[in-house]
């Protein structure tokens, strides 16, 4: 016997019940085991910060990562589903200042490096309860116990050595560069972290005189967005060979002469009319001088004049371009070359230097208006508007950033640019395009990465320098540290400030000076980048550990780690082991609110996703975000979306897995593999169905093809409820247990086992609850849990694809008889003398004859057959579409509408509705007219009613004699008497005795049909009196189709 299953689910209840059979049977742990010495899987965790609660989004990510590792598992794999915890840099470091009200980094020094940083220790593993029951009731099989930890000095060390690697091979190195600067941070940030954190603001957009030194009356017409760095201003750029001009235009009742790009001059002074002067060559600017806008700071070096770069454009601005290289790669570029001064106005925390008089103090992009009102009042100012456009902000504190000229740390993988993109072109990328396109762009134009953070927690960079002759070495482990202290530095804190209270001698100094080790700590991106070695304390110990996990099969985040643990994994892998650090990865699109926007508590489109859980389930939170779109798109998330997989899918499986248990305890029938089924036509589709649905499944599976891999298990699950078991239900009704029974379920038990090892990946609690009941309790050899079972099989001699797809048609052309039937008003109860259908071709013809008896039980009517063409059913009009047909053919439009009328309509609509052209000639050219640009219009012939679906078409008789009128009323009956029964709580093999009372009309139907109403209610007799006190009866009479009846029930 199989245990009970209610037709009622309460999906929580039975999820958190299977996850409790989990851990009483450590079923995660047992399945890991059990597949040691098999084939090595290997996964990558990207590891979460445990200093927030998690939310929807974490459970995208965390979904997917679960998918194949579970799937692997199933295929005899060994996966080490190490977890791990990101633990150091900002994130953590924020969330601790907010607590503390700290508002800038000299508030952590006041407080203290040490108190502070041991803050961010317990900061980082602050909700870690809350992160492992998430992990455990979305079903993530993750092992927390052997978690590594970024902040443990194994795992530092570990990274020491990649960076001593990277020195010794002189690829890390000290430059001045501008950086992207978060002022309220206090640090440079590299440029993949930018990319994380670009909004749409809006900025001012201003031309600017600057007057010639020589030339009264005339000024450099000069572009930039960016106000804040005119104080900064030590030269202007032009491009040598572009053509330039000078233009005199009326100014203040007189005239001024202004130089810019000639290309420029509609864009900059559109309609005004102006005279062009002069025309010539950029070069002709060179060392032009012009009169500095402010002069704050001192000058060092010569400045303000006129030089050449190639990189000035005419595409926007004026084609002269305001030079600042405190503020700009491009500028300081220019600034080397030239020899020019680098005007450094702006402090560390993003205000004005104290020389910059009327604004020092103030954050540079707040003083943005008074520069602009300043430059106004000496009449330098020719025009300022706002612009929107995208700025980079702090990925982490939502500031907006700066691009600021600092000494900072760097790593040369602009030396390996070409050996990053090479690599990539073997990893595969799901979706495939950001292979090429986003990751691919993004190496292409890969500049060095700024490695130094000027913070306090995270991983120190292990470089220490001597203060007197400046001599630097890199340390790569605690041991190359204790000879260079001459003491065990073996229980050293890693962290700050202990590593900074490290010193020794400098090796290269006579007089022995202190080595000090530098300031900065590293890009936590780096950290993250680095676990494939960092997570087993490469290469200090467990080599062989890490040449078995390493590189990964498998890893999945988000698209905007693309430029974040993508790019770290892939960089280190490229520079440190000369290869890939992951073979296949899944880049996810982002969750969004149902309204299609970013998730908001304020719209209330915000979901907790405990709220999920507990109403809906995990199963079909993770099947709604792996079916939902490609796993590259973008996905609207709702309660009521993820309901709508509850209510379409959860419950229409469960519905079938409740009606095998219930009825096959009722017949005690259990699966016995001595006993050869005796299948009929249906159970060889569905059979057929099952194992070409296992074919595909795991072929997508290995291709990493997840909406091939859960999509098709649903339509089949609709198949098999509303086609198959539909169909079937009178076998498993009928009272005696013959041959045809036993085919029947051992069929739907074939297929819901199997239904369930191919959801286990996906669905993994569901699974586990249909596998326990459906196979474990037969008492035949199976392994304890779904998820220590084997993968299923496919056998191909059991797949017939010429079956598959005329049950295809099939339901297909019913389909279309019930759309018939819904035009019509006709309900399925109503039997109707006949349908004929028309189709594609003569062996599809041939199908609807050999399945008439299905389509005939499926439709409700008497008779079924062919149409030699759908015209035998409808008249076809065409209606040449003007839109279409008149902006490709224009003025010939009125002689092709014609052509198209004067086509036979019949032939024609059949040819366009079957997806093909049709040709036409006008004024002596055969033409060729596509489906879409003529509107096929149908109408039925008297007395039918039809439904089209290209080539394919349904015509349903809707005329109704007394006898089928009869009939339906009986049928009518029938469901009375069954929703009787079943509200009366009979068990469904209950003999009962059926007493009516009835008007005249459906009495007589009931008198007429009584044999067939006795068979299908298990009616031992059908009785027209009065209705005995004892009965069950319904509180009101039924009524239907203007009849009214009285029923009661006896049990017998």
């Amino acid at each position: 016997m199989f245990k009970s299953v209610s037709s009622k689910l309460d999906v929580n209840q039975m999820e958190l019940a299977v996850l409790k059979f989990w851990q009483d049977k450590e079923i995660f742990k047992r399945v890991t085991e059990m597949r040691e010495g098999g084939p090595e899987y290997v996964f990558y965790e990207g590891p979460p910060t445990a200093n927030g609660l998690p939310g929807v989004h974490h459970g995208l990510a965390r979904a997917f990562k679960d998918l194949f590792p579970r799937y692997k598992v199933m295929k005899g794999f060994h996966i080490s589903r190490r977890g791990g915890w990101d633990t150091h840099g900002l994130p953590v470091e924020i969330e601790v200042e907010k607590k503390l009200g700290f508002k800038n980094k000299q508030d952590i020094e006041d407080y203290g490096i040490a108190k502070f940083n041991e803050l961010c220790r317990q900061s980082a593993f602050e909700y870690i309860q809350e992160w492992e029951r998430f992990t455990d009731r979305l079903g993530f099989w993750v092992d927390f116990e052997s978690a590594y930890v970024t902040y443990k000095n194994e795992y530092i060390e570990s990274v020491w050595n990649i960076l001593k690697t990277f020195w010794d091979q002189d690829l890390l190195y000290q430059g001045y560069k501008v950086v992207p600067y978060c002022p309220r941070c206090g640090t440079p940030l590299s440029d993949h972290e930018v990319s994380l954190g670009y909004k749409d603001v809006e900025d001012p957009s201003l031309f600017v005189r600057f007057p010639l030194l020589d030339e009264d009356g005339t000024s450099l017409l000069v572009w930039t967005t960016t106000p804040w760095t005119l104080p900064g201003n030590v030269a202007v750029a032009a491009h040598p060979d572009e053509e330039y001009v000078k233009i005199e235009r009326s100014y203040n009742g007189g005239t001024e002469k202004l130089i810019l790009g000639k290309a420029l001059i509609e864009k900059v002074f559109g309609e005004e009319e102006v005279t062009i002067l002069e025309t010539f060559k950029g070069k002709k600017l060179s060392g032009l001088r012009y009169k500095p806008l402010f002069t704050f700071m001192p000058l060092d070096k010569d400045a303000h004049y006129v030089l050449m770069m190639d990189y000035v454009t005419m595409e926007d601005g004026s084609g002269l371009v305001h030079t600042a290289p405190a503020f700009g790669a491009e500028d300081m570029e220019a600034a080397n070359q030239y020899d020019l001064p680098v005007l450094m106005t702006v402090k560390e925390d993003g205000t004005f230097v104290q020389e910059v008089r009327p604004w020092s103090g103030k954050f540079v992009k707040d003083a943005d208006p008074e520069i602009i009102q300043d430059l106004e009042n000496r009449g330098l100012m020719f025009n300022v508007k706002e612009y929107t456009h995208s700025y980079p902000f702090c990925w982490r504190c939502d500031t907006p950033l700066l691009y600021y000229a600092r000494g900072t740390w760097f790593i040369r993988t602009s030396q390996y640019k070409d050996r990053l993109v090479e690599l990539n072109k073997t990893i595969n990328w799901v979706p495939d395009h950001i292979k090429n396109g986003r990751f691919g762009n993004w190496l292409e134009n890969n500049i060095d990465w700024s490695l130094g953070r000027e913070r306090y927690w995270g991983t120190p960079l292990p470089v220490w320098q001597c203060g007197d002759c400046n001599h630097q070495v890199a340390v790569g482990s605690l041991a190359e540290l204790s000879e260079y202290t001459g003491q065990d530095m073996s229980d050293l804190d890693m962290h700050r400030p202990y590593v900074d209270e490290v010193h020794f001698d400098c090796p290269e100094c006579e007089e022995k000076h202190k080595m000090q080790r530098v300031p900065e700590l590293i890009d936590v991106w780096f950290d993250s980048g680095a676990m494939p070695y960092a997570q087993w304390h490469f290469p200090m110990e467990n080599m062989e550990k890490f040449e078995e996990q390493f590189p990964a099969d498998y890893i999945c985040e988000a698209v905007d780690q693309t430029r974040g643990w993508f790019y770290s994994l892939h960089a280190i892998g490229t520079l440190f082991t000369d290869t890939v650090a992951f073979k296949n990865v899944i880049c996810l699109g982002h969750i969004m609110g149902e309204d299609g926007f970013k998730m908001s508590k304020s719209r209330g489109t915000a979901v907790d996703p405990w709220d999920v859980f507990d109403t809906q389930g995990a199963d079909a939170f993770r099947w709604y975000l792996y079916t939902a779109s490609p796993p590259g798109n973008a996905r609207r998330f709702s309660l009521g979306l993820v309901e709508d997989v509850v209510k379409n899918f959860t419950l229409t499986l469960w519905n079938v897995y409740s009606f095998f248990v219930t009825y096959a305890n009722l017949d005690g029938w259990k699966p016995d593999p001595n006993i050869k089924p005796d299948y009929n036509e249906m159970d060889l589709w569905l059979r057929s169905s099952l194992h070409a649905l296992t074919r595909d499944v795991s072929d997508a599976m290995e291709n990493y093809d997840v909406i091939g891999a859960t999509r098709p298990i649903e339509t089949f699950v609709n198949d098999l409820s509303n086609w198959y078991l539909r169909r079937s239900r009178r076998r498993f009704w009928k009272s005696e247990s013959d041959s045809d029974k036993h085919a029947a379920y051992a069929t739907l038990h074939e297929a819901l086992v199997v239904v369930a090892k191919l959801l286990a990946p996906t669905m993994p609690f569901i699974a586990e609850e249909l596998y326990q009941n459906l196979v474990l309790s037969t008492g035949n050899p199976a392994e304890e849990s779904v998820h220590m079972a084997d993968w299923p099989e496919w056998d191909q001699s059991v797949v017939d694809d010429t079956l598959n797809q005329e049950m295809s048609l099939v339901m297909k052309l019913a389909s279309l008889g019930h759309a018939a039937r819904n035009a019509a008003a006709l309900k399925v109860r109503q039997p109707l003398a006949e349908v004929s259908f028309s189709t594609g071709s003569a062996q599809e013809s041939k199908a609807i004859e050999k399945y008439a008896d299905v389509l005939s039980s499926e439709l409700n009517v008497k008779k079924v057959s062919t149409l030699g063409s759908a015209g035998e059913a409808v008249s076809y009009n065409l209606n040449p579409l003007p839109r279409q047909l008149g902006s490709k053919y224009k003025d010939q439009f009125p002689q092709v509408r014609k052509a198209i009328l004067a086509l036979d309509a019949n032939i024609a609509a059949e040819t366009l509705l079957s997806e093909k052209p049709v040709e036409i000639e006008s004024k002596g050219e055969v033409l060729e007219i596509l489906p879409e640009e003529v509107e096929v219009r149908a109408e039925a012939k008297s007395g039918l009613r039809v439904a089209q679906d290209g080539a394919y078409l349904a015509a349903l008789s809707t005329e109704l004699t007394p006898d089928l009128i009869d009939e339906g009323l009986a049928r009518e009956f029938i469901r009375r008497v069954q929703d009787l029964r079943k509200s009366s709580d009979f068990d469904i093999s209950d003999r009962i005795k059926v007493y009516y009372q009835a008007s005249a009309k459906l009495g007589k139907a009931v008198e007429s049909f009584a044999d067939y109403i006795k068979g299908e209610v298990l009616a031992a007799e059908l009785l027209e009196e009065a209705l005995p006190d004892n009965s069950k009866t319904s509180e009101e009479p039924f009524t239907f189709d203007g009849e009214e009846v009285m029923v009661g029930l006896v049990k017998v």
